[in-house]
C-alpha cells in the first residue's frame, strides 16, 4: 500500500497559519505570521484578503516544493468572503485537492477561516462572494534544480 504525502494547514491562534508537509518521517513546515503581514498591507494599503491568498499560494507551493521537488503544483479550493476579494475583512478557504506532479496529498485541515482582516471598519452592502479556484503553478527550472541538487 502507497503512503500518501500529507499538507497540514492550521490556524496557531489568531496570530499564525501553520503550512505542513509530510511524507512518512519528513516534513517541512512553515508559518504566515498574521500580524506581520497584515500591518504591512494595512500601512501600504493593499487588499489584505487577495495579499493572504497569493501569500497562502506560495506557500503552500514553498513547503511542497522543499519536501518534494516538483515542476507543477494543482490547487483546487472554494473560498467564500463578506464582499469582493478587494473588500472583503473575512475569509473562508476550503481545500478540495492538491497534487503535485499528478501525486495526491491528503489533506488535514480542509478548512481555514480568518476573519477581521481589514483594517478599514467601512459600512459596505453584503455581497458575499463564493468561488471555486483552480489553478496550475509551475517551478521554474532553476529553483527545481537548487532542490534536485540538495536532495542528492
Amino acid at each position: 500500500m502507497a503512503v500518501s504525502p500529507v499538507l497540514v494547514i492550521k490556524t496557531v491562534g489568531d496570530s499564525a497559519v501553520c503550512v505542513r508537509a509530510r511524507l512518512y518521517d519528513d516534513f517541512v513546515e512553515h508559518e504566515i505570521v498574521l500580524n506581520s503581514v497584515l500591518a504591512y498591507w494595512w500601512a501600504n494599503n493593499l487588499p489584505p484578503v487577495v495579499k493572504f491568498l497569493e501569500l497562502f499560494e506560495s506557500v503552500i507551493k514553498r513547503t511542497i516544493n522543499e519536501l518534494m521537488p516538483h515542476k507543477g503544483l494543482k490547487l483546487k479550493y472554494e473560498l467564500k468572503a463578506n464582499n469582493d476579494l478587494e473588500k472583503a475583512s473575512d475569509l473562508e478557504i476550503s481545500l478540495i485537492e492538491i497534487e503535485a506532479d499528478d501525486v495526491g496529498f491528503k489533506i488535514d485541515g480542509k478548512q481555514l477561516i480568518l476573519k477581521g482582516l481589514s483594517k478599514v471598519s467601512e459600512e459596505f452592502e453584503a455581497s458575499e462572494v463564493v468561488k471555486t479556484v483552480e489553478k496550475t503553478i509551475e517551478t521554474p527550472d532553476i529553483v527545481l534544480k537548487k532542490y534536485q541538487e540538495m536532495n542528492k
